[in-house]
């Protein structure tokens, strides 16, 4: 392998689609944006390597590849989250008639997004996207741009402060009226004695006939060992729960049918991979009523 291709398509350490830009402009201390730290591993960053992107930097490829090496099935866990994002949204802009959205922890934006698959069944929905890594929100702004006007908006923030995510979601969302709230792949970079007050936090935020979606790594199968090489690489630590734990993310809500279930076997379609194999992800989701 030549020395250009061993250190990737990121070599040069610079960012793509506009995030060069965004890393330029004053930081606005009301928002705590920090800069991009290259030298520590972002899971935006490295979920991006693992679905094949070019947003990535030579810290994120290191454990990506590590971490893949003891458990190959990951780049199949987060497709599986992927299409799982894409049937719960049209589920919720479809049956469960919401017109807004709250994606905390959204992630690098491939095919697909939140307001791509909910505009496509309802125009008029309203989507707020949050994270708080500047590659992300960079493309965020693009999105901005992409969108009709006032049907999308971005929020930097971390879910620890779930107060501020819901307060800056307000600007464009009316909690007084149903939002459904996805959180994938994220819960997992909540410690347990966070998790419960967030969700309690978020639960009590909503109005009646809201959504709350859910995925998150399994305790079970090949991702412990996978979680312990990501957890001495220096990033954010991962915790890992069983499947009853994650399940109990819905406590107080009226769970959707099928439940709390492995991923891709969660209202299957037609364009639903991996329904052969054991994929240790869970998801679902859950109304207020």
């Amino acid at each position: 392998m030549s020395e250009e291709a061993e250190k990737g398509p990121m070599a040069t350490e610079t960012p793509t689609d506009g995030a060069a830009e965004f890393m330029s402009r004053p930081i606005d201390p009301d928002r705590k944006s920090v800069p991009i730290d290259t030298g520590v591993p972002h899971p935006a960053r490295v979920m991006d390597f693992w679905l094949g992107g070019k947003d990535n930097f030579a810290a994120d490829r290191a454990v990506g590849e590590q971490i893949v090496g003891g458990a190959p099935i990951l780049p199949i866990v987060m497709r599986a989250e992927r299409q799982f994002l894409g049937r719960a949204v049209g589920y919720l802009a479809g049956v469960g008639e919401v017109r807004q959205f709250l994606d905390i922890g959204t992630g690098i934006p491939t095919a697909g997004n939140t307001h791509e698959v909910a505009q496509a069944i309802a125009p008029d929905a309203k989507v707020v996207y949050v994270d708080n890594d500047p590659i992300v929100l960079s493309h965020a702004r693009a999105l901005l741009v992409a969108a009709s006007p006032g049907t999308v908006d971005y929020i930097d923030a971390d879910l620890r402060n779930v107060r501020q995510v819901l307060e800056g979601a307000s600007g464009l969302l009316d909690f007084s009226r149903p939002v459904a709230v996805t959180l994938l792949g994220i819960l997992e970079f909540i410690a347990d004695d966070q998790v419960a007050e967030i969700l309690a936090v978020i639960k009590e935020a909503l109005s009646v006939g809201s959504y709350l979606a859910v995925a998150s790594s399994a305790s079970e199968g090949p991702l412990p060992a996978a979680a312990e090489l990501w957890n001495s690489s220096g990033a954010t630590p991962i915790t890992l729960r069983t499947a009853a734990q994650i399940g109990a993310f819905l406590d107080g809500l009226e769970v959707v049918s099928p439940g709390v279930v492995q991923l891709p076997q969660w209202r299957p379609d037609a364009s639903t991979e991996y329904l052969e194999l054991d994929v240790p992800q869970y998801g679902g989701l859950a109304r207020k009523t």
